[in-house]
């Protein structure tokens, strides 16, 4: 379905339509935690999931579906499942979806919250390339990052995508990404009926928006992160990203406002020329 399939919509139907054409699919992989040290965040030591993981995600009709889990690091006995329902889905405005980065988020992180997280998803052909981001409350009351997760999954109902050439550090996806020209679209919680069509250029692609963070690593699948360590008293922005081919990088931003409630999801998609 195209962008402009969904431009008659409501956000809310444009919404679950975009979550269907994205998550639609047997999705399997094996996720990678990277944790805290006494030192702090240590990205180089992550600890591999003995099981794949596979999100089973199979839509009956275009408004009744099944999320099915297996291999789940939190759930019981490691399987979830549950209804996907149109009318019932998104109530509270967590969800957002472009037409090919989606996710969940947490909305606040006021002084009443003691846990805090964000799942990205980037979408291309067959291939889904997710990073999990936990803040966790400290005896402190300051929010600290907890631990990453970075999945490459693949669905299983189409010709497996190839596995990426890995990078080997972040400062080598930037260097390649460094002025690329690009697009960008937002979205707003509780707002989500805005046009989704990407029509506003976006900056020139700067690695300083990543470097300037605590927190900056590359994952599999390419997918890289600019993180505060600690949130910050003021306003702030996370910053995930994915080097999806040798032509194209997507970039999500996630930002919060002075009161840490989130403001806006911002994605930017970049290719080495606009037209390629």
């Amino acid at each position: 379905m195209t962008i402009e399939g969904f431009s008659n919509q409501s956000g809310t139907d444009r919404q679950w339509d975009l979550m269907r054409a994205s998550f639609d699919g047997d999705w399997l992989g094996k996720t990678t935690w990277y944790v805290r040290s006494p030192n702090g965040m240590d990205l180089k030591h992550g600890r591999c999931s003995p099981v794949e993981s596979l999100y089973a995600i199979r839509f009956s009709d275009e408004s009744r579906g099944e999320w099915h889990g297996t291999g789940l690091r939190f759930a019981p006995g490691g399987e979830r499942r549950f209804p996907l329902n149109r009318d019932q889905y998104n109530l509270g405005h967590n969800c957002w979806h472009f037409p090919e980065t989606a996710g969940q988020s947490s909305l606040e992180v006021g002084e009443r919250t003691t846990r805090a997280g964000h799942e990205v998803n980037f979408f291309i052909g067959r291939s889904r390339s997710m990073l999990v981001a936990l803040y966790q409350r400290q005896a402190d009351g300051r929010m600290t990052l907890d631990s990453i997760a970075a999945t490459a999954f693949r669905c299983q109902r189409a010709n497996l995508d190839p596995a990426r050439e890995q990078m080997e550090s972040m400062e080598a996806v930037l260097s390649i990404v460094a002025g690329w020209p690009g697009i960008e679209q937002e979205l707003m919680p509780g707002m989500l009926q805005g046009p989704l069509e990407p029509n506003q250029p976006a900056p020139n692609f700067e690695p300083e928006t990543f470097k300037r963070q605590d927190i900056n690593g590359v994952f599999s699948d390419n997918l890289i992160c600019g993180l505060p360590d600690k949130m910050p008293n003021g306003s702030f922005m996370l910053h995930f990203g994915c080097l999806l081919d040798a032509k194209s990088f997507a970039h999500l931003i996630i930002d919060f406002d002075l009161n840490h409630k989130l403001a806006r999801w911002k994605e930017r998609r970049y290719q080495q020329t606009m037209h390629g």
